[in-house]
């Protein structure tokens, strides 16, 4: 995926101007967001249980060495194999001989961002093997050659008249000449032309939400079971995963699993949770004959130790992006890489450098909301805000932003001058917002007028409020009603 995240502004706009993609984010609020609150209520120990994942994941980042060397022996053992990658092109290099030692030709997927983020299926095109998506919204977005929008929800930008369209142009081959109405037969439809594509599948290749280290097994979390068949009916599987996907043992796994789907769908556990454990057994029903996983680093181990090394707790659920105001304005594709959302704004700048992402880190309230859900406590703000000031400190923001930082600072610093500055704005937007009390245009603030108006304060500002109040005998441990 070639990054457009230097262009950020612009998406941004083009992104508030679609009709269809805000239609389609209103799902986002209407579903994970509720469900994810409804869930963690109705489990008492839920926040208890995010320190517990958290102490696990911090753990293994500090003796990750350990833990990835365990996994590996014991992948060996049950007849599997792993390739260490340090880059995406040695990954998908592995990945494609792989295949070729098969004589693939097609190759079936489940979901997987190490796939997105290494580029794997133009690869493995360009090179003579079809890649295939199963889960339903990476499906849907392959017809219609986009990245996806969203970690967990890789089509939500989608409205459902978008995929009746999409299904029609591109199952005419198959015999499929009806515009569908209604949901359900869509995934009917999709379902009837994969299930061939499975069974001719040379290879299957899933991500891998865990690995873990005591057993060598790589574990898949969904809603679909499209997992189970692209890993199971092929003559090999591939796993392809990022180091940070260690844990130690099955009871951590367990641990992480009860936040997970909490977290990302509202649910007390996906429908479809799969330990692989190496190739099919002598006596075993089903499985691959061939096992292997594939490693890849792409910088992480860099991370470890680091100011920023928190982002490899991350278990990609998805919760920070489904509560981020911003990224409910504006979807996923706006952020223009692999990682939308508040993860990133975090994380993107480190993979892409700060000239291509500088805009990302801005695209934040700054609320605490990412933070707040994060089922791992990742300090989202605090990364964004280092960002912000390299951003600044290096001149990388251009000389109009730092300008406008330094004037803040400025007026910030100098108590007398900011309460006069503050009351001529608040007078000067209440002026000119009119009897509506909104104001449609404003200058410098067009990426908030552009798709909503900006009301006008309503009274006083802080501090004339607060002197009013000691006035009236208020302390500051007081509360109103």
């Amino acid at each position: 995926m070639q990054p457009t995240s230097h262009d950020f502004t612009a998406n941004a706009h083009k992104a508030l101007q679609d009709e269809n993609l805000r239609k389609a984010l209103k799902r986002v609020e209407a579903g994970f967001t509720t469900a994810r609150a409804r869930a963690a209520a109705a489990l008492p120990e839920f926040e208890a249980l995010r320190d517990q994942a958290r102490d696990i994941k911090n753990h293994v980042l500090e003796n990750l060495d350990f833990y990835l060397e365990r996994f590996a022996a014991r992948v060996e053992e049950q007849g599997g194999r792993v390739h260490w990658c340090a880059t995406p092109a040695e990954a998908r290099e592995t990945i494609l001989a792989l295949c070729r030692s098969v004589d693939a030709r097609t190759v079936t997927k489940g979901k997987s961002m190490i796939a997105e983020e290494i580029a794997l299926n133009p690869f493995l095109a360009e090179n003579g093997v079809e890649p295939i998506e199963t889960d339903l919204g990476e499906y849907i977005i392959q017809l219609a050659d986009e990245p996806p929008s969203h970690i967990i929800g890789p089509a939500v930008h989608k409205t459902q008249d978008q995929v009746a369209d999409l299904f029609l142009e591109h199952h005419r081959r198959y015999g499929k000449n009806k515009r569908l109405e209604e949901a359900e037969d869509l995934v009917a439809e999709a379902r009837e032309v994969l299930r061939d594509k499975y069974l001719a599948a040379d290879v299957g290749i899933t991500g891998a939400n865990f690995l873990v280290a005591e057993t060598g097994s790589t574990v898949i979390v969904t809603n679909e079971g499209n997992g189970d068949l692209t890993q199971l009916l092929p003559k090999m599987h591939i796993v392809v995963a990022s180091l940070e996907k260690v844990v130690p043992t099955l009871e951590d796994t367990a641990t992480i699993l009860r936040v997970l789907a909490r977290s990302a769908t509202g649910q007390e556990m996906s429908v479809y949770t799969t330990f692989s454990t190496g190739p099919r057994r002598q006596g075993d029903a089903d499985g691959p004959p061939r096992f292997h996983v594939v490693l890849l680093d792409n910088g992480r181990s860099e991370l470890v130790g680091s100011d920023k090394g928190e982002l490899l707790r991350c278990i990609r659920c998805g919760a920070c992006m489904n509560h981020c105001p911003v990224y409910q304005a504006v979807g996923g594709h706006a952020y223009g890489w692999v990682y939308p959302g508040p993860i990133g704004a975090a994380l993107d700048p480190y993979f892409l450098g700060l000239e291509e992402t500088r805009h990302l880190p801005n695209a934040s309230t700054f609320c605490g909301r990412c933070e707040e859900v994060c089922p791992m406590r990742i300090p989202l703000p605090r990364i964004l805000r280092h960002w912000r000031e390299r951003a600044f400190s290096h001149h990388i923001a251009p000389p109009a932003e730092r300008w406008g930082v330094k004037l803040w600072a400025a007026l910030a610093a100098r108590p007398a001058l900011y309460r006069a500055f503050t009351r001529v704005a608040l007078w000067a937007l209440r002026l000119f917002s009119g009897r509506k009390g909104a104001l449609r245009r404003l200058p410098f603030l067009g990426g908030w007028t552009d798709g909503r108006d900006l009301p006008a304060p309503a009274g006083p500002g802080f501090i004339d409020q607060w002197r009013a109040r000691q006035k009236r005998g208020g302390t500051s441990g007081e509360h109103d009603g």
